[in-house]
């Protein structure tokens, strides 16, 4: 685990936002009006006469469709649930940008070591061994 001074201060701000617990969804919320198709029903001739709203979200899982009905009185807390279902993937992506460049900074981090020293005339070879490695019997 790294020295928590050696990380960078963005990377710790995009990890405390992960970190704060929020109810959410993924998916996408649904709202829909319906015909019924009942002989003598407004909604069999009229499109302003349909049923609804009809409240869901809607999400994908193991490449099947998935839909959870809520009343229309919960419809603004499911709004909300999955608007910050998104935000929190938003700051995952970023969290990723963010720990990459870090993560990258790292890797550039040793050529610039190694001119250090170089300019204080360590040497890049290892040092040979003086004496052979066979006995000389």
């Amino acid at each position: 685990m790294p020295d928590p001074a050696d990380v960078p201060a963005s990377v710790r701000d995009l990890a405390r936002r992960l970190a704060e617990p929020a109810p959410m969804r993924r998916g996408s919320l649904s709202v829909r009006f319906l015909r019924c198709n009942k002989p003598g029903c407004a909604c069999a001739d009229d499109p302003d006469s349909r049923h609804g709203p009809y409240t869901s979200v809607v999400r994908t899982v193991g490449g099947k469709t998935r839909s959870r009905a809520v009343p229309a009185a919960q419809a603004q807390r499911l709004r909300a649930q999955v608007e910050a279902g998104q935000e929190f993937r938003e700051h995952v992506e970023a969290y990723w940008q963010a720990c990459e460049q870090w993560a990258d900074a790292q890797l550039d981090a040793p050529e610039a070591a190694s001119q250090e020293a170089a300019k204080k005339g360590a040497s890049k070879r290892p040092s040979t061994p003086r004496s052979s490695g066979k006995s000389k019997r």
